[in-house]
């Protein structure tokens, strides 16, 4: 296979949480094209079995690589890289994939308390690649893991107003259920946003847990990474080009487009494939 280097860097999520990823990635990347895919006719995955999440995957990157002739995959929904981000690699082993994860691992570094919160969907949190990161981390803190079924889903659809009433009920029903919040021992000092649309939340979730607890999501992190690896293999941008940003979804375009415009000031417009 191969990767020009002009071409365009591919980045999917089941909906628009994946462009707290993007953000990051167009900051560290300055001079990259993107193109952004919003699985919304088939969302959330967070909610959904293995088998759909994969079948899902491998057709949005076989959109992306035939539509778009990407250089590059960025997997920007946690519960897609927990359940396929092995086999995208496999499939496409001269394809950089790149996947984002829970950041635990800097939580537990950072935790004064060793007590570290995530907040994930249920999808995220039962797999196995996730168990088997929580397990190689156990001596360092207390993981009190709390799944989110429908935050995902409330953020998509409140873009506008992410204190939206049903996304502050939500967060605080999910975050009362893990105890107590602060910097005394035993409470959680540390709590780790493990879902891409969760960010967008942030004011209402730090309002909530207080002002002495660190918020850790993962979008600098894999940032920095795909910036690492695109240079190491000759691929990355670095002259002062215009970049191209398109963005696409497979269900309503909307959500996307006002998203978009609300949270990263784009003003692309959005096509249905």
């Amino acid at each position: 296979m191969t990767l020009p280097r002009l071409a365009p860097i591919g980045v999917f999520d089941s909906g628009v949480g994946g462009l707290s990823i993007l953000q990051a990635l167009q900051s560290q990347l300055p001079h990259e094209s993107f193109v952004y895919l919003a699985d919304s006719g088939f969302a959330p995955y967070g909610e959904r079995d293995e088998a759909f999440v994969l079948q899902r995957a491998h057709h949005v990157l076989h959109t992306l690589l035939q539509q778009h002739q990407i250089k590059a995959l960025v997997v920007a929904c946690n519960t897609a890289t927990a359940l396929a981000i092995h086999e995208l690699r496999e499939a496409y082993p001269d394809l950089p994939v790149f996947g984002v994860e829970p950041a635990i691992k800097p939580a537990a570094l950072q935790s004064q308390t060793h007590r570290v919160g995530v907040m994930a969907t249920a999808g995220t949190l039962g797999s196995a690649k996730f168990q088997e990161l929580q397990r190689s981390l156990q001596d360092q803190a207390e993981f009190v893991l709390q799944a989110c079924d429908g935050l995902a889903d409330a953020i998509e659809q409140q873009w506008q107003t992410p204190d939206d009433h049903t996304v502050r009920s939500l967060c605080e029903t999910y975050l009362h259920a893990m105890g107590e919040f602060g910097a005394a021992s035993r409470q959680i000092d540390t709590l780790v946003l493990g879902c891409t649309h969760y960010p967008f939340a942030k004011p209402v979730i730090q309002r909530i847990v207080g002002p002495d607890v660190r918020l850790i999501d993962n979008g600098q992190p894999v940032a920095r990474r795909v910036a690492q690896v695109l240079h190491d293999k000759g691929l990355l941008v670095t002259d002062a080009l215009e970049p191209k940003l398109h963005l696409l979804a497979t269900g309503e375009t909307r959500n996307l487009q006002s998203a978009a415009a609300a949270w990263l000031k784009l003003s692309a417009p959005v096509s249905v494939v």
